[in-house]
């Protein structure tokens, strides 16, 4: 019998997966780096640990804040890959625009990720996004207005929606925050 326990977070099966999510080799982000593809796929593998200049560049080529690729070990080594408590939760994107979001699921090599986001009273996305992602939205508290592939909602506590591939873009113009889940295939983070 095999022993089918997941693997400890590590950075180097986030950058693996993150690199997968936006169809990139290893040459081809090795390239955009200026990097050889062997040093990059000992990254990937936790043999060479990248420096501080290193994480920097890999963020911006994956367009993910530096952030994400820190905290790594921030619960008991007996919940690594099983359990998320509320106060590890790795943080995620800028918060410019208002958003703040936190990755829910252990890590990225899933098929998916799970996400907390926090939409801030007034705020609004400023420009749409259109990923090759599947997501599927569950809003906890507050409301939030959606324009989905260029129709319009309005979603509040208990109401769930989905984008497939489509553009897409959020504003929270209500007093409150409003506090949603996301679920996201392939993680994009």
């Amino acid at each position: 019998m095999t022993d089918q326990s997941p693997q400890p977070a590590t950075l180097g099966a986030d950058l693996r997966a993150l690199r997968k999510s936006r169809s990139l080799t290893l040459t081809d982000l090795a390239a955009r780096l200026g990097r050889s593809v062997g040093w990059l796929s000992q990254v990937e593998r936790d043999k060479s640990e990248p420096s501080i200049s290193d994480l920097r560049a890999i963020a911006k080529c994956l367009d993910v804040p530096m952030s994400m690729l820190f905290a790594h070990s921030a619960s008991p080594a007996d919940e690594q890959g099983y359990v998320v408590r509320a106060g590890a939760r790795r943080p995620m994107g800028s918060g410019e625009e208002g958003l703040i979001e936190e990755l829910l699921s252990p890590d990225l090599t899933d098929d998916f990720e799970m996400v907390h986001s926090t939409f801030q009273p007034r705020s609004q996305m400023q420009t749409p996004a259109d990923r090759p992602t599947q997501e599927v939205g569950y809003v906890i508290s507050g409301r939030l207005d959606l324009v989905i592939g260029g129709r319009e909602f309005s979603v509040g506590p208990g109401d769930s929606f989905r984008i497939r591939h489509e553009p897409y873009q959020w504003s929270n113009p209500y007093d409150e925050p409003c506090i949603a889940v996301w679920v996201i295939a392939p993680p994009v983070y």
